[in-house]
């Protein structure tokens, strides 16, 4: 049993489950009915893509039920980064959170479809697709809102200040990081996201204190209350199908 890759691959799976929960908790409250309906094609996205990971960690594992993977696992045994667990604040904090994360994702798949894993490389050819519409979509959120009235802009200004402390996660590999070596990304994903701020005239932080752990199960207090949703019909009808 390889337990590096079991644990990668459990990595990708709770990160993009984790905001995939996250971003559902917008549906029916979006700003527009498109923009509504938006994020939730997006959290479904997100959600199909974590399927497929917890469905390969199965594998490995030798289990045939990934939903244990998605519902009996306690809190310090996810493996999520920190960014996606951050709660959802308005919407500009939520579009921002969209936008750094998606952008690293893409780089990431870029790296994952051409890697040594051919499931994981499979999986990445077919989000690639997914993840640059979600860059696109929310990246433009990001200037229109930056770019925007006075009060868009304050709030991005505080989404930033809320958030970049949770991006340098991204970029310090964890043991089982092994297939892509995640902090030769850092400066493409940075340049990228100069590009988007310098349009949305934010300004990109400089010596932020970086926050990290959710790779090895040290997590913030919001994943609990999100587990605590996500896991409450199995935990309280084991077994219980639809």
């Amino acid at each position: 049993m390889n337990s590096q890759l079991i644990n990668y691959t459990l990595h990708l799976a709770d990160t993009t489950l984790i905001l995939s929960q996250r971003n559902s908790e917008w549906c029916g409250h979006g700003p527009v009915l498109e923009q509504d309906i938006a994020i939730t094609n997006i959290s479904l996205d997100l959600l199909g893509q974590s399927r497929n990971f917890y469905q390969y960690a199965a594998q490995l594992i030798g289990d045939t039920d990934e939903n244990k993977l998605a519902y009996l696992r306690k809190e310090r045994e996810f493996k999520n980064l920190l960014l996606v667990e951050q709660a959802n604040g308005d919407w500009g904090q939520t579009i921002l959170r969209q936008y750094l994360f998606s952008q690293f994702q893409y780089l990431l798949f870029e790296q994952l479809q051409n890697g040594n894993d051919e499931q994981l490389a499979a999986i990445a050819a077919k989000s690639i697709k997914e993840t640059a519409y979600h860059v696109r979509w929310s990246s433009e959120w990001v200037i229109r809102l930056g770019d925007g009235t006075e009060e868009s802009r304050s709030r991005m200004i505080n989404a930033v200040d809320e958030l970049w402390r949770y991006t340098g996660e991204m970029f310090l590999p964890a043991e089982y990081e092994t297939l892509v070596d995640v902090s030769l990304l850092e400066k493409k994903w940075l340049d990228k996201v100069k590009e988007i701020f310098n349009e949305a005239t934010l300004t990109v932080p400089e010596n932020t204190f970086m926050q990290s752990g959710g790779k090895e199960g040290r997590h913030t207090e919001q994943l609990g209350f999100i587990l605590t949703e996500l896991q409450y019909m199995q935990r309280t009808y084991p077994g219980a199908e639809w």
